[in-house]
């Protein structure tokens, strides 16, 4: 899939990247980044990367090459969530 030459800031997407191959097995390991872009100069990807929706990861500001972006995809927002009332 070839990566868009723009992105809108704001869009919230889902990149997957090369996190290299693992010694164990050999195979090719990836890793996904889902957030709101920042930016994209068409070498750098700047993404809010989304928390963990269990808490267990607060927000991150990462940036990511363009080489070793294998895969970009846009993705709804998540739900907002509402109390429960009793």
């Amino acid at each position: 899939m070839p990566i868009p030459q723009h992105i809108p800031a704001g869009a919230r997407i889902v990149v997957r990247v090369r996190d290299g191959v693992d010694s164990r097995d050999g195979r090719m390991k990836f890793r996904d980044f889902i957030g709101h872009v920042r930016s994209w100069d068409g070498k750098h990807l700047d993404l809010t990367r989304d928390a963990a929706a269990n808490g267990s990861r607060p927000e991150q500001d990462v940036s990511l090459a363009a080489d070793a972006i294998v895969t970009i995809k846009p993705v709804p927002e998540r739900c907002k969530r509402q109390a429960a009332t009793t």
